[in-house]
């Protein structure tokens, strides 16, 4: 059974999200940058003193704790000496080895607890924020830093609400009845339509790299524990109960890629490794109650394509990824048409993982406001240590451990971005199909409406309406002819091609221009 009520107990952070050196100034660490950047995300500065103390303290106990060892080597090696020799060894000697276990065992037990408290302080601090990002703790001041298309709008426009309603794409009403707030029965179109998006995305990031995965949708909670932040557990994430151990539905495809190395060490000849995520998505929403209730926007389940990539933590390799990532998500989004904005959110709005993160929020017409269907977010090393997935060569010269970078952006989250096609592609009678997802439509370029839109107390009558069987057969009688005329003329095309290939290869552009417009060929004859 799935249970969606508050966790009693959180799981624990393991291991560390900063590397430690960075509050040790004794070996090279600048705690100021750390304060610097806990400035920037309006987080709580006095952290960083908190995660000095408690390290300064762990520090001590284990060099006592290494001292009490060494003793007790030494104790124990003297008992040894005096068994060689057939002696009996003296009751002092026995008492002080006994004395020495006795502080091992305590030292050891307060060493595991100091540990335990200092990791849970730097798991409260966020990755640290680069220069570029702006500083703000209010999102009205996202920087924008790219746009596309026009941001029209026309008074007669529908929101998505309603255009899923008229079309026939989704049943709310139903799906609440059977799953409750925010759920939902996809219908006829409505299926075609976000089946569509899936196989065009996944097809758009194959041609670019990207090995397709698609995921488990639970994960253990002890790897959980590593990929999301503590607050998810309340506001995000369902728990699984009955299996051996405790599992959670994944809210992103993110969270089990990024456990997919753990605990490896990949070489430089091996990245960057690019993954294309693809899975149902599951999040309780409990930080957005009263948010976009209404419609298939903001549902507790949903399909969603990510980017994840593994970089080298080499100079600048992972800030350049994260350019091409998004930039990936824009072309995508030309593709369809879909004119948006991209924003560099601000410092206090960033989750702890991200150390800058870009939005791309696409412009919704019917609804007359932008809204996010793009985080692309640059992680660096703050994941990867917690799951120990590490770069290059097992030991390195200066016998330090280093991390790869992680990276992850939405491409598309199908349903929302469903809306936002809807709202663009709309028309008075249906929905047009963008080009590009035609090819898989199964031939489908138009979603005629099949209920009119209710009128709203004290505004105009709707301009949207159901067409007639006349005006349906009209929208596709210019493509029905095109595809009878392209049916007809492909055999004869392909033949002609064949032969040119093998009578004509000096000069086959010129022989296959003459048979296109009609020309006498002697390769008729």
């Amino acid at each position: 059974c799935v249970s969606v009520a508050a966790q009693c107990t959180r799981p624990s952070l393991g291991a560390f999200m900063l590397d430690i050196v960075l509050f040790r100034t004794d070996q090279g660490g600048d705690p100021d940058l750390v304060r610097e950047s806990q400035r920037r995300r309006y987080a709580d500065v006095s952290l960083v003193d908190q995660v000095i103390s408690q390290d300064s303290e762990w520090r001590k106990t284990r060099g006592t704790l290494d001292d009490a060892r060494k003793a007790y080597n030494q104790t124990k090696k003297a008992i040894g000496e005096c068994h060689k020799k057939k002696g009996t060894p003296p009751a002092e000697l026995l008492e002080k080895k006994k004395e020495h276990e006795e502080e091992i065992a305590a030292l050891e037990a307060k060493e595991k607890d100091l540990i335990a408290v200092r990791d849970a302080t730097i798991g409260k601090i966020g990755n640290l924020v680069p220069d570029d990002v702006p500083v703000h703790d209010d999102e009205e001041h996202n920087a924008t830093v790219a746009t596309h298309g026009e941001f029209k709008r026309e008074e007669w426009m529908l929101s998505h609400y309603h255009l899923v309603q008229c079309a026939g794409l989704a049943n709310t009403v139903r799906g609440s009845e059977v799953a409750g707030s925010r759920g939902y029965f996809l219908t006829g179109p409505g299926v075609r339509l976000n089946q569509a998006l899936i196989s065009y995305a996944l097809d758009f990031l194959s041609g670019r790299a990207f090995t397709c995965l698609q995921t488990p949708f639970v994960m253990n909670k002890s790897l959980m524990a590593k990929v999301a932040q503590l607050g998810d557990f309340d506001e995000q994430l369902y728990k699984v109960t009955g299996a051996n151990e405790d599992q959670y539905l994944i809210a992103t495809s993110e969270q089990p890629i990024c456990a997919y190395h753990h605990g490896e060490w990949l070489a430089a000849t091996q990245l960057p490794l690019r993954y294309a995520g693809y899975s149902t998505c599951f999040r309780k929403e409990a930080g957005s109650h009263g948010r976009d209730q209404l419609g298939i926007f903001r549902v507790h389940q949903f399909e969603k394509i990510e980017q994840f990539v593994i970089t080298s933590p080499e100079g600048r390799e992972s800030w350049e990824m994260q350019e091409e990532m998004i930039n990936n998500s824009k072309d995508f989004y030309a593709s369809l048409g879909i004119p948006y904005r991209v924003v560099n959110i601000v410092s206090g709005e960033l989750n702890d993982a991200a150390a800058k993160k870009y939005d791309l929020e696409a412009w919704f017409p019917g609804s007359n406001a932008h809204r996010e269907l793009v985080s692309c977010s640059n992680c660096t090393d703050y994941q990867s240590r917690r799951l120990e997935v590490r770069y290059g060569q097992s030991k390195t010269d200066d016998g330090k451990k280093r991390y790869v970078h992680m990276l992850n952006s939405t491409l598309i989250a199908t349903e929302r971005a469903m809306c936002c096609v809807i709202e663009n592609y709309q028309t008075e009678t249906g929905i047009k199909i963008p080009q590009v997802l035609r090819p898989y439509m199964g031939g489908i370029s138009f979603i005629p409406f099949v209920a009119a839109p209710t009128k709203e107390k004290g505004k105009s009558p709707p301009k949207q309406r159901v067409p007639t069987a006349e005006e349906l057969k009209n929208m596709t009688k210019g493509e029905d002819e095109l595809q009878a005329y392209m049916d007809e003329l492909m055999p004869a095309l392909n033949a002609a091609l064949n032969t040119l290939a093998t009578e004509r290869p000096e000069k086959p552009l010129d022989a296959l221009a003459a048979i296109l417009v009609g020309a006498p060929s002697t390769l008729a004859d």
